[in-house]
């Protein structure tokens, strides 16, 4: 294996979105990146980071946030840099967000190579996890635009799913294969088709390649956008034009992301490389995945987070999320979802999980949004 740090390799992190499905526990001033949600006692951005910086170097990996959570982020990674904190003044979607990184490190750095890995992921087998960025980071030198995809345990509905192709010829990337096609979130029917041709991984939006690549991709498929992300990343690095650029640029760019702008053009123009992950992954999507990856996967276990957590529970299953000293008690309920907090009170089943977005959306809606 190669020896750690890579050379030319710099590490992303995307510390954006609310993930409004694990409402009301993740709220806008504290998404779901801020919490320890598998009770390590790490919260997933500082997991984020842990495994990434011996990859790149402590001084080669850059947080890309809002404003509103700078404090916490380097509360929670010390030995971050100041120059590779990136602040956002508003959320724009992961193009713009990893972009900005991109044309900010090429001007840094000619020639750098970037890998863009979410905050909010939790990834077991750290060995594989590196394995597999390794193998990604010669792909991208080989010019490939790479994704990592994660083979599918069972037929998931909740991600993307990308159609693996023939394998690529890359020295030091034997596994590495040609992306054909992206797929959207499939019913159950199709991804247990996916699951069984053995053809298909999960979409885990993890981008490895040279910034310059990545921004040419960009330039192809949004032109205007391209063009804001450069003028924001030449006025970056100086302190006096960086305020008045970002206040001026930032508003101003599209909001779409990187899977539509880049990966979906690149699988198309056969510029698209994809390296199978063999670890566990999971993008801890809603309570009903937390659930699961807090029972070790039981269903017939009820998973408890929560410090001061208070619960009895008799021949249930599901989880509890208690940040309350309120006594919860649950008899014959199976697969519940209940999460308590001081504001706010969440009961549903693992089953409707998916559907805690639409209760967001209709408080924004009503107005209660001291709640979000």
């Amino acid at each position: 294996m190669s020896v750690l740090p890579l050379r030319d390799f710099y590490c992303v992190i995307p510390a954006g979105g609310v993930g409004s499905r694990l409402w009301p526990l993740s709220r806008a001033d504290a998404p779901k990146f801020l919490h320890d949600l598998t009770g390590s006692g790490s919260t997933l951005l500082r997991a984020t980071w842990n495994r990434l910086s011996p990859l790149a170097g402590p001084q080669r990996v850059m947080v890309v946030t809002g404003r509103a959570h700078r404090a916490a982020v380097e509360s929670q990674i010390p030995a971050l840099a100041d120059a590779n904190v990136v602040l956002e003044s508003e959320p724009r979607d992961s193009t713009a967000a990893i972009g900005l990184a991109a044309a900010i490190l090429e001007r840094r750095e000619p020639g750098v190579i970037i890998g863009s890995f979410a905050a909010d992921h939790v990834i077991g087998s750290e060995p594989l996890f590196r394995a597999a960025v390794i193998e990604a980071v010669s792909a991208a030198r080989a010019g490939y635009i790479t994704t990592i995809g994660i083979q599918p345990t069972e037929p998931a509905v909740g991600f993307g799913y990308i159609h693996v192709g023939e394998q690529l010829d890359i020295e030091s990337a034997r596994s590495a294969k040609r992306v054909t096609s992206f797929v959207e979130k499939p019913d159950l029917e199709t991804a247990t088709g996916y699951l069984s041709s053995g053809d298909y991984l999960w979409n885990a939006s993890m981008f490895i390649a040279k910034a310059s690549v990545l921004l040419e991709a960009i330039g192809k498929s949004e032109p205007k956008l391209l063009a804001g992300l450069l003028e924001l990343a030449e006025a970056w690095d100086d302190p006096a034009a960086r305020g008045p650029a970002v206040d001026r640029i930032w508003p101003t760019l599209k909001k779409v992301a990187i899977d539509y702008s880049v990966a979906e053009p690149a699988a198309a123009a056969g510029k698209l490389a994809v390296v199978p992950g063999h670890f566990a992954w999971d993008d801890v999507g809603d309570f009903a995945s937390l659930a699961k990856l807090n029972s070790g996967g039981r269903a017939s276990d009820l998973a408890i987070l929560g410090e001061n957590a208070r619960v009895l529970s008799d021949a249930s299953s599901g989880i509890v999320v208690s940040q309350t000293n309120r006594v919860i008690s649950l008899i014959g309920i199976q697969n519940v979802v209940i999460v308590d907090t001081p504001d706010a009170l969440l009961v549903t089943t693992s089953e409707n999980a998916q559907r805690v977005k639409a209760v967001v959306e209709a408080l924004r809606l009503t107005g209660s949004t001291e709640v979000l």
